[in-house]
């Protein structure tokens, strides 16, 4: 989970990173209460980058000027996103700027401290010119002021960047982050450093060890599901895509690999969910098989999937339970469907459940298998099983096809 400018700012100021004096700006006319003197910067707060380049940052010195920029501002698209939010901010004259960043580097499991004199710098391409210090004991300021020296920066400089580097990296391990980024870092004629832009990324994993966060991405999470669909996806790890077949699976690879064979196949995958974690904003805590009834929930609720994909093997805590939850959720589909078959004009119930397709693998789950295959047989619901996981993806393409009637 990223966040915006304006929430990086915050983070920065109560962990004692220096920010410029600024004011979120919800709507043009803000700026009449403008509480920062001008000349003033505006900025767009989206997730694109190149916000200046596309004119998504606005110097301005009057408040005239700045309600017009904002206006512009608010209707400019960035990378195909419109800011909901704006920052204005103090201008500051900056004689030198660096990049600096804390991350974890997933390669040796450590924090690593990355500094250049270069802001805006292509980490891809930085060579040399990137330093780094790998954090690899209990961290000290010895490491930050080692980044600084490697840097090339002596004195005032040295110490003052030394100095946020110590915050970058404390916040980076009090909020359980992905990554802590200030670019640029501007320092005036006096030596003295501002975090002038950054960036953070929250582990999502560590999301629900975090209230203020989880409430934080719960807020993300329902503004990006603004137009009411499946407003629940939102706390999955996954993707909600387009089509007709819907996919769950224990793991980010099978739920990966199902997509890609469907798509070969000739599918076209909807909701994808991966059901071996808990929602990274669900504080309490869950169970698989109440992730299984919720995603069974959120994908019967959605009209535009025909057939739900469910792709589950290796060792799951309580397998039979897959299968109780399969069967209350049939059986509790087909009362509700039967009390509501009379009642004409019903626009908000759906004609049929989704075909169910189900690929089992593994020992553990052969109790499951008994229960659903008797399932399967005692009900008028489509219910595929298989262990063949192309078998499934081809039945569930195969189900997904709309039926042609000849004439």
């Amino acid at each position: 989970m990223d966040l915006l400018e304006y929430q990086v700012k915050e983070w920065f100021g109560q962990i004692g990173i220096p920010v410029l004096p600024s004011q979120r700006i919800d709507h043009p006319t803000d700026l009449k209460r403008l509480k920062i003197p001008y000349p003033i910067v505006i900025k767009s707060q989206v997730y694109g980058g190149a916000r200046l380049k596309v004119g998504g940052v606005r110097f301005v010195e009057t408040t005239i000027d700045a309600i017009a920029a904002a206006q512009n501002i608010f209707n400019l698209p960035i990378m195909g996103e419109f800011p909901e939010v704006l920052l204005a901010e103090t201008k500051y004259d900056a004689e030198q700027e660096l990049y600096l960043a804390v991350v974890i580097d997933t390669a040796v499991c450590r924090p690593i401290l990355l500094g250049c004199q270069e802001p805006d710098i292509d980490l891809d391409s930085s060579g040399e010119k990137m330093q780094h210090v790998v954090v690899e004991h209990e961290f000290s300021p010895f490491y930050a002021r080692r980044l600084a020296l490697k840097m090339g920066l002596q004195g005032k400089r040295m110490q003052t960047v030394s100095s946020v580097i110590e915050k970058m990296y404390h916040l980076l391990i009090e909020k359980d982050l992905d990554l802590v980024e200030i670019n640029p870092l501007g320092i005036n004629s006096d030596g003295e450093a501002m975090a002038l832009n950054g960036s953070i990324s929250v582990n999502e994993r560590a999301i629900s060890r975090h209230p203020d966060i989880a409430l934080m991405a719960t807020k993300m999470a329902n503004r990006c599901n603004g137009n009411g669909k499946n407003q629940d996806f939102g706390e999955w790890e996954g993707v909600e895509l387009h089509g007709k077949i819907g996919i769950m699976g224990n793991g980010a690879g099978s739920v990966l690999t199902t997509m890609d064979l469907v798509t070969l196949g000739g599918g076209k995958p909807g909701i994808c969910l991966n059901l071996r974690h808990a929602s990274p904003l669900d504080t309490s805590p869950t169970t698989f098989k109440t992730r299984l009834e919720k995603a069974l929930r959120i994908m019967s609720a959605d009209k535009s999937i025909q057939v739900i994909l469910i792709n589950l093997l290796g060792s799951i805590p309580q397998a039979i339970e897959i299968a109780e939850v399969i069967t209350e959720f049939v059986h509790h589909y087909n009362q509700e469907h039967k009390s509501n078959g009379t009642r004409l004009g019903n626009k908000h119930k759906r004609e049929n459940l989704p075909r169910l397709v189900v690929r089992l693998a593994g020992s553990d789950l052969n109790g499951a298998k008994k229960e659903l295959t008797a399932l399967k047989h005692g009900s008028d619901i489509s219910i595929v099983m298989t262990e063949n996981l192309d078998e499934a993806v081809s039945e569930a393409v195969r189900l997904a096809k709309p039926i042609v009637h000849k004439k």
